[in-house]
């Protein structure tokens, strides 16, 4: 895609909450629409198809408008107007699609009336994916399906040209159609049930990650990106915090296996304005077919599918540095993948089972003895049952890195030797009777003691300093690590908290003292 002019700090809007109700509304009139001829996996590509499609259009007509307004301006006369706004730079010189006119929404809706629905729609994806280099591959192949039917398929092309989905007020319409895209994904995981877990990460998880990592510039990787959630919240993070002083480049790249899911996260990359992704050159497996060989990622961020028991497992393969992970599980072929993927000063985050650290067979302690002794696990920290509504499985993030020092110029806490752990089990609201989600002031206090015990910039830049807090967090040396037999779990390291005793506890003791010597006086 080419370059984006990058928008001033602060200026995405957010979809108000009646909008949202509005939106959810017409998400479950979609979803009924196609509720019985097709199983949810597969509706949900019909759905973010036509979403995608109607967001390139409303990008294009968005830039056609601020063109043919600025043309006016400049006195360009009318007949010469035509040809500029024709011209395909002048859009994606703005980070732009180029749509040809006959797949443009307002022609497909118009369209639909006179001809066989499913083959108009296929028509313009092709159209679309012919003129855009970038855009080639991502489309879904569906609607010459005949299955679903033309009065379905229509209903559905209604419900999302909907004016309920368009920009309001300032809103452009990546900033309304992204949302929208963001709260359907949201919703076909939570549809799927199991399966929809495997390409979904909550949103607040992602955040968390980001919110520790900071990839203020650099290069991101994801190995399990599935639609690509944790890219998009990391982009917005650089985003938010880019400046004229320090305006941040991401480069973010991703690897995923599943060709649905594949074309899922480079539409929403894209509906994003992520224009520097790499999802490599096709859906693949990362371990039999790594898309990014030579990559050194200053951040690698991955919520890869727990336990995974069938996997392409090569004992040869230069990445087992601290031991060939055993064949019935990949947990500790992801966290050392993410440490070959890391540059010197890199971190990468990893959420995995709780099973990982403190995992029994022989093979993985021993993994877990070498990484430990290698001075690579920064900081465990035990997160909160029920965060993901399609498995029960507690999870825990494991913060890697291949220096603890200093690192010179960035003046961090030196923290070689020693291990952070935080216990955060107790965090986070119920949303509901199967879901827990972490509240923007847990995601702080997690990321905030990180940071404090790094010594990052924004930990110095806030006032924060780390002291260990029982019950929470504490700061291990590996000789700790080595008496526990190199069990992980940061509740055996945290202790208990530090409970304060009623009001006129204290005073208690001594009064029943003296009540005490009166008896025996």
């Amino acid at each position: 895609m080419p370059p984006r002019e990058k928008r001033p700090t602060g200026q995405r809007e957010r979809i108000g909450s009646a909008a949202v109700e509005a939106v959810h509304d017409v998400m479950w009139k979609a979803a009924d629409a196609l509720r019985g001829p097709v199983d949810v996996a597969e509706y949900k590509e019909f759905v973010l198809g036509l979403l995608f499609v109607r967001y390139l259009s409303d990008a294009f007509e968005e830039r056609r408008a601020e063109l043919a307004s600025e043309l006016a301006e400049e006195g360009v006369p009318g007949e010469r107007r035509s040809a500029f706004l024709e011209d395909r730079d002048a859009y994606f010189a703005h980070g732009v699609f180029w749509i040809p006119e006959a797949a443009r929404w307002s022609r497909i809706t118009t369209d639909m009336r006179h001809a066989n629905v499913g083959d108009r729609l296929a028509f313009a994806m092709e159209a679309i994916m012919r003129e855009n280099v970038a855009l080639r591959g991502i489309l879904p192949p569906v609607f010459h399906r005949g299955d679903l039917g033309a009065r379905r398929l229509a209903a559905l092309v209604d419900l999302i040209g909907d004016p309920r989905f368009t920009r309001s007020g300032r809103m452009t319409a990546q900033d309304a159609l992204s949302e929208v895209y963001e709260y359907f994904l949201s919703y076909f995981a939570r549809a799927e049930g199991k399966r929809g877990g495997e390409f979904h990460t909550p949103q607040p998880l992602a955040q968390l990650i980001v919110d520790i990592l900071e990839p203020y510039s650099g290069r991101l990787y994801d190995p399990a990106c599935g639609v690509g959630g944790m890219l998009v919240e990391a982009a917005k993070f650089t985003e938010t915090h880019a400046s004229l002083d320090s305006p941040g480049l991401l480069t973010v790249y991703g690897q995923e296996t599943n060709e649905r899911t594949w074309r899922l996260a480079r539409m929403n990359l894209a509906i994003h304005g992520v224009d520097t992704g790499d999802l490599g050159v096709g859906p693949a497996d990362t371990f039999g077919d790594d898309q990014h060989p030579g990559l050194r990622a200053d951040f690698v961020m991955a919520h890869p599918p727990f336990n995974v028991k069938d996997w392409a497992r090569d004992e040869g393969d230069a990445r087992w540095t601290y031991g060939v992970p055993p064949r019935h599980n990949a947990n500790y072929a992801w966290l050392q993948h993410a440490l070959s993927k890391l540059a010197c000063g890199g971190t990468a985050g990893v959420v995995l089972a709780n099973g990982s650290m403190s995992s029994a067979p022989s093979v993985e302690r021993d993994i877990r003895r070498e990484l430990v002794e290698a001075d690579h696990l920064a900081c465990l920290v035990a997160l909160p049952g029920q965060l993901f509504r399609t498995t029960s499985i507690p999870a825990c993030l494991w913060l890697l890195t291949k220096d603890k020092s200093s690192q010179g110029s960035k003046h961090l806490t030196d923290r070689r030797g020693q291990i952070l752990f935080v216990d955060a089990r107790e965090m986070g609201t119920m949303a509901d009777r199967t879901e827990r989600v972490l509240a923007l002031d847990d995601i702080a206090r997690i990321a905030g003691s990180y940071h404090a015990w790094r010594g990052t910039p924004s930990a110095r830049a806030a006032g924060l300093s780390y002291e260990d807090e029982p019950g929470f967090r504490y700061s291990a040396d590996l000789a700790t690590v080595r008496k526990h037999g190199y069990a992980l779990t940061p509740w055996r390291y945290v202790g208990t908290a530090r409970q304060e005793p009623p009001p006129g506890l204290r005073e208690r003791p001594a009064s029943l003292m003296r009540n005490l010597y009166a008896i025996f006086d």
